[in-house]
């Protein structure tokens, strides 16, 4: 069981999107699992075996208690039953009160597609007449909480902004460890939109731009279809 699972369709998504918050959640006693949908195998640079390797050493650094890949077909994935259950599977087997996912709409397709694939699962995994098993044994329904959407490419206005002050040179500790898909004066791959000089500087600077509507120093943005709900106005910031 973890308090927040972070789902992303690609290997280094959630590190991009929103590692500052869950650095942070981890710093407050927080526990942080990551789900890969797929392996990232159609991407520009690198191998689905380096990010894979990738993966892995980012899940350390960034100290979440486990990362699973579910093995989907980057780029051509559906929202099928049986994709639909692996994660409905994901979120039984580890319970977590939070789910982060991708971003509603996004300039690659995959990103939306799998929004809508892990908001629906969230739901399907609370019925109890939808059986599934792990290792042999029946899991029983859970829902999550709360479902929110990281932002990611696109400037989708949030519906909330986290204060990731004091974390951001940590989450770009968390990033560089995807090696292969970024700035390599030496490569001679195929550039990307994130391979470019200035993209850790575009990162760094979106963070400032979240922050700064909100009041941080460096902040990230997240979207809910669920209206959010408070007990005390004087919890806002």
């Amino acid at each position: 069981m973890v308090d927040i699972l972070a789902i992303g369709v690609h290997p280094d998504d959630v590190e991009l999107s929103c590692s500052g918050t869950l650095l942070k959640h981890i710093g407050l006693g927080y526990s942080v699992g990551l789900v890969d949908l797929t392996r990232g195998e159609l991407g520009t640079r690198g191998t689905a075996k380096i990010r894979l390797e990738e993966a892995e050493d980012a899940a350390r650094i960034m100290g979440a208690q486990f990362r699973d890949n579910l093995e989907m077909r980057d780029g051509l994935f559906e929202i099928s039953e049986e994709n639909l259950l692996k994660v409905v599977r994901s979120i039984r087997t580890y319970q977590p009160k939070i789910l982060f996912a991708n971003a509603i709409e996004d300039r690659h397709p995959d990103h939306g597609r799998a929004a809508q694939l892990v908001h629906q699962a969230s739901f399907l995994a609370g019925l109890r007449r939808i059986e599934t098993s792990q290792n042999g044994k029946s899991q029983i329904p859970w829902r999550p909480k709360n479902v929110y959407h990281y932002i990611q490419d696109r400037n989708i206005v949030p519906d909330f902004v986290t204060d990731i002050t004091g974390y951001i040179e940590k989450k770009m500790e968390v990033i560089a460890a995807f090696k292969s898909q970024f700035y390599d004066p030496n490569s001679k791959e195929p550039s990307s939109p994130i391979s470019g000089k200035d993209f850790m500087e575009f990162i760094v600077s979106k963070s400032r731009a979240f922050g700064r509507e909100a009041g941080f120093e460096y902040g990230e943005g997240f979207t809910s279809y669920k209206k959010i709900g408070i007990q005390n106005l004087f919890n806002l910031t």
